[in-house]
């Protein structure tokens, strides 16, 4: 197997076929070009545009049907709908790091090292209450009696914190296959445990050497955690009374390159993906045992991000650039690399497209990607898309519309950028 995309044709005269999406329903752009209509040059993953809200660098987003939330360095979460800011919510910690959504509970993780908790107002969709916060207040009274409750070693000054306690920042979140729990993970070197029944800490795992930087749920209990110290590690969870108890199992990989990011492909979640600062995504297969299965090799700088959907697999990098990979067993063929961003791809949300553009087969997707260019832009892929421009060149395929919108936060079309 060959994992590693040696190049591309010249893509500059690629028609971009975009008729109808949940975010373009709105436009009336000629973008059919003079392709010929054999369907040679069909390139159904295309760039649909861009959302612009001069507020910070985008760290996190999330999506659910018609509503995407992006989270970035100020305090604000901001909730958009056809391509138009549809409302928003202010924390009172900036740096949004990270969004997560549970039936009809929004959690997001903080600099501040605590996790908040909101719901949508059933008298009024653009109004989001904040229902709780993590640690809950209760929680903190009720530990900080007992002595045995305080922890030594939590910050650079020395003094002592509740077991409870994030004391750095949260660097993503995590919900169990059976939604009953949440994670949160932190620079801190641990992961905690929640029960969203009642918001309740049930542990703490002191789980790395270094930072936690990225965490996800997978199959039969398991749980994988990523850290900047180069390990990958497989913890078990097992039920204990009313809580929980997590046992280390395994370390998948040790390696001096920090992992940045871990993803698994739902809902079987029978393969998990790591990605690392040196470039490469690793991944592992489920049997009877986990085994490594391979090496993507598709980007120049650290893979920052990582989602997967159906058959496919997208790996947002520092390099700027998105790998579009399609999964048939365990071989990953590189479809094509998006381009548009002018900063690091931070973060990647994806959701199954209602309109599948006609065409294509199989099933396509809206890609969502936040960046520290402080944009988040929206892109049609598709699992029947062709792997584009294997030639054998030293250059990698990409990926965009010829004309691609660029919306503020009104729904105004404020440019249009050429490829």
């Amino acid at each position: 197997m060959d994992n590693s995309p040696p190049g591309s044709d010249d893509l500059s005269n690629v028609p971009s076929p975009l008729t109808q999406s949940p975010w373009s329903s709105h436009m009336n752009l000629n973008i059919d070009g003079d392709g010929g209509g054999d369907g040679s040059d069909f390139c159904p993953n295309v760039l649909l545009g861009s959302l612009v809200r001069e507020e910070g660098h985008i760290y996190s987003l999330a999506a659910v049907g018609d509503l995407l939330y992006t989270g970035s360095d100020s305090k604000n979460i901001r909730v958009w709908k056809n391509h138009r800011e549809f409302s928003g919510f202010k924390s009172n910690s900036g740096l949004v790091k990270a969004i997560i959504i549970s039936n009809d509970k929004i959690f997001t993780g903080h600099q501040d090292g605590k996790v908040r908790v909101w719901k949508i107002s059933s008298k009024d969709p653009t109004v989001h209450k904040r229902v709780g916060t993590l640690p809950t207040l209760k929680d903190v009274v009720k530990n900080s009696i007992k002595p045995s409750n305080y922890i030594s070693e939590t910050r650079k000054n020395g003094f002592n914190g509740l077991w409870l306690k994030h004391f750095d920042a949260i660097s993503c979140l995590g919900i169990s296959e059976d939604g009953a729990y949440l994670y949160s993970a932190s620079w801190d070197k641990t992961f905690k445990v929640w029960r969203i029944s009642d918001f309740k800490c049930l542990e703490s795992i002191v789980a790395h050497e270094d930072a936690v930087n990225a965490l996800v749920a997978g199959f039969d209990g398991l749980v994988f955690t990523g850290s900047a110290d180069g390990s990958v590690k497989v913890w078990r969870r097992e039920l204990q009374g009313k809580g929980t108890k997590h046992f280390f199992s395994q370390t998948l990989l040790k390696q001096e390159c920090a992992i940045t990011a871990l993803a698994v492909n739902p809902p079987e979640a029978t393969i998990v993906y790591c990605g690392s600062s040196d470039g490469l995504v690793n991944f592992w297969e489920r049997n009877t045992q986990i085994l490594h299965g391979g090496v993507l090799r598709g980007h120049k700088l650290a893979v920052l991000c990582l989602v997967s959907v159906g058959s496919l697999v997208f790996s947002g990098s520092a390099d700027m650039g998105i790998c579009v990979w399609r999964r048939s067993g365990i071989e990953h063929t590189c479809l094509s690399q998006l381009s548009g961003h002018t900063g690091p791809v931070k973060c990647l949300a994806v959701e199954e497209d209602p309109n599948p553009m006609a065409g294509t087969g199989g099933k396509s997707w809206t890609l969502y990607s936040g960046s520290l260019d402080k944009s988040v832009k929206m892109w049609r892929v598709s699992e029947q898309a062709p792997p584009l421009g294997w030639s054998g060149s030293s250059k990698r395929p990409t990926s965009t519309l010829t004309v691609a919108p660029t919306f503020s936060s009104q729904g105004n079309r404020i440019s249009e950028a050429k490829s």
